[in-house]
């Protein structure tokens, strides 16, 4: 099953590697004799889907979760297998996405208003005024 990412870039099946184990959690009796527990591993290196400059993005962006080149999800949420491959295969194509989205726009500096500017310190007197009220009076 290929996991697509948007409609530009298409992960083949060919290129995951599955693993099964079990899993940890709820599931009585049922959870020691069944693999539940999914891993999905895809090879950002190596794979042929990405363009060269799709690639060196997602090795960049990716690298911390990338073990030689490869990323690695796990899915244990469910009791059922196939449950979890979906899953696993919803958060591949939610990295993947994340890795080639743009840059968001960069914030341009501004100054406060003057409005704001003088609401902010009228809050301050208004503030320290009641902190003042709640003093003990001093004798003098």
């Amino acid at each position: 099953m290929d996991v697509e990412v948007s409609r530009a870039l298409r992960i083949p099946a060919s290129e995951l590697a599955w693993r099964f184990s079990r899993s940890s959690g709820p599931g009585g009796q049922h959870v020691n004799t069944s693999d539940s527990r999914v891993e999905l591993s895809w090879n950002v290196a190596d794979s042929s889907a990405l363009s060269d400059g799709q690639r060196m993005l997602l090795l960049t962006r990716l690298d911390r979760r990338l073990v030689a080149g490869s990323l690695t999800v796990t899915a244990s949420e469910r009791r059922s297998q196939l449950r979890n491959r979906e899953i696993a295969l919803s958060k591949l194509a939610d990295l993947v996405a994340e890795g080639l989205a743009p840059d968001p726009a960069r914030r341009r500096a501004t100054k406060p208003t003057r409005g704001s500017a003088q609401r902010r310190l009228a809050a301050k007197v208004r503030r320290s005024a009641t902190k003042r009220q709640r003093q003990r009076p001093t004798a003098e």
